[in-house]
């Protein structure tokens, strides 16, 4: 079970880039396709790692590949839309919550109903996938379905690019695919350029180089690189009938970002809620985190043996 270690790692890193992201996105660049530009125009970096391991694979793997780059682009894009206009905490589970189910369904469909899951896994599935809904359920305040549409568009995306990338993985070896997908979303990064908020913050008063920018944008962008490189090693690495589940561990994602906005919320009470970080903390609220919690756990356990 190494690609439920490497995953779990991976969200632990990506909880704390969500953080970053909000706070890049709320206060150092608010343009969506911006930050996605930036993302992506880093992603290029991985042409260093073609001295260790890189292949050119017949022309429908190429084609895979790119593709899942050009999905992977068009999510983060849509995912910051949501992180710009709505909190953290509503937009990421959310998204967890859709993720596992929209791979689950691609994985049965490309693999020609050839790949499942057996009944007792499918239960420790249920399991997370429920641990990550009733997490972001708030009676007070319901989460819109301006929300809803976004978070489950930045899904339907986000799956497609991993169904895609383990189809990749499959017939190429991980370093090679990986490559082949980060080509494929320079070529979006590219697209973005047609965008008038791009080119103006790219060519005018670029805030990237902004000294409050890239203090806080650069060690988010290491932290999330490193978490994307062991998403996608875990991808590799998990039977293809399991790969929803390399995606409904977002639950742990959030279980992670729960952590980090509340111990926020109760230490820069004033910054946090400025950015949208701040977490409200009652009985009952605590009382739903906590079964919410335990089914995921539940979940976890039951994945595991």
């Amino acid at each position: 079970m190494t690609w439920l270690i490497v995953a779990i790692s991976a969200y632990f890193l990506l909880a704390i880039v969500a953080l970053g992201d909000k706070y890049l996105l709320g206060e150092r660049i608010p343009v969506p396709k911006v930050y996605a530009f930036y993302i992506g125009a880093l992603g290029i970096l991985a042409v260093a790692l073609i001295p260790f391991g890189f292949l050119i694979p017949k022309l429908s793997t190429i084609f895979l590949a790119l593709m899942a780059g050009v999905f992977h682009i068009l999510a983060l894009w849509i995912y910051f839309e949501g992180m710009k206009s709505f909190e953290a905490s509503k937009i990421v589970p959310a998204l967890g919550g859709f993720l596992p189910i929209f791979t689950l369904g691609l994985v049965f469909i490309f693999s020609g109903g050839k790949e499942s899951l057996a009944p007792f896994k499918f239960i420790a599935f249920v399991f997370l996938v429920l641990g990550s809904i009733i997490i972001t359920l708030e009676k007070k305040k319901a989460v819109s379905f301006k929300a809803l549409s976004i978070a489950a568009l930045a899904a339907f995306l986000f799956s497609l690019y991993f169904v895609l990338a383990k189809f990749v993985y499959l017939s190429q070896p991980f370093i090679s695919g990986f490559i082949w997908t980060r080509i494929g979303a320079f070529l979006v990064v590219l697209f973005l350029l047609f965008f008038k908020e791009v080119r103006d913050d790219i060519f005018k008063k670029p805030k990237i180089f902004q000294k409050k920018t890239w203090a806080i944008f650069l060690p988010n962008e290491i932290l999330g690189t490193g978490a994307f490189i062991l998403q996608n090693w875990a991808v590799a690495l998990v039977p293809l009938s399991f790969l929803a589940f390399v995606n409904v561990l977002e639950g742990t994602k959030y279980l992670f970002l729960l952590i980090f906005t509340t111990i926020l919320s109760l230490t820069v009470s004033s910054w946090a809620k400025r950015v949208g970080l701040k977490e409200r903390i009652s009985k009952e609220i605590l009382s739903q985190k906590i079964i919410a919690v335990l089914l995921i756990c539940i979940g976890l356990f039951l994945l595991s043996i």
